[in-house]
């Protein structure tokens, strides 16, 4: 992603957060998809999409 734009490193590594909320764990993210369509780059909208759906699963199969 930063040889396509050097300023999606503002948006990387991808953070996720785990915390309880009233006797629930709760997972969550900012979408890649979303930050980085900032970029207006459709090369980048592709990888931050597949990268975003790959966290999705990872975060589901960790629940």
């Amino acid at each position: 992603m930063l040889e396509i734009n050097k300023l999606a490193g503002y948006f990387l590594p991808c953070k996720i957060t785990v915390y309880r909320d009233k006797g629930k764990i709760k997972v969550g993210m900012p979408k890649p998809s979303v930050l980085l369509r900032s970029l207006n780059n459709e090369e980048l909208n592709t990888i931050s999409d597949e990268i975003e759906r790959r966290l999705m699963s990872a975060i589901q199969k960790s629940i």
